[in-house]
């Protein structure tokens, strides 16, 4: 299972990477003298479109074979097995993921309401104790 980006933030980074090269280019064109400084927009603008074709590709977090993965374009992704996790943390709209070793930290602002949803819901059913999940379930 794929948890998407929001199609916001994807399309984003493409705008800005167009708008990066035509900037560059029209500064290559506009001027006889070219400087150095005029590849630049050009270079970040291809980084923008860079991220943008991974991000789409690849989206924010992998869940598969039991086992949760952040992607990431600059480094390696984290990657955590679902059934070592032994805390869920919630704060400022994050969810911090723990582990005996490592941790996670998932932001959900950058994540689509359906994906989120599902995102939840298999949080929720990771048979946490009450004080280690923020999905706290209330039994009468």
């Amino acid at each position: 299972m794929k948890i998407q980006f929001k199609k916001k933030r994807l399309y984003f980074n493409l705008i800005l990477g167009v708008i990066w090269i035509t900037l560059g280019l029209f500064s290559l064109f506009e001027d006889d003298k070219r400087r150095w400084t005029d590849y630049i927009y050009i270079v970040l603008g291809i980084f923008y479109i860079i991220h943008f074709i991974y991000d789409y590709v690849n989206q924010y977090l992998i869940i598969e074979n039991e086992t949760i993965k952040k992607n990431i374009l600059y480094g390696f992704g984290k990657k955590l097995k679902l059934n070592e996790i032994i805390a869920i943390k919630e704060f400022a709209g994050d969810y911090t993921l723990k582990t005996d070793t490592a941790t996670l930290t998932i932001n959900t602002n950058l994540i689509d309401k359906t994906s989120l949803s599902q995102l939840k819901s298999l949080l929720e059913n990771l048979n946490l104790s009450a004080d280690n999940t923020p999905f706290k379930t209330i039994e009468s």
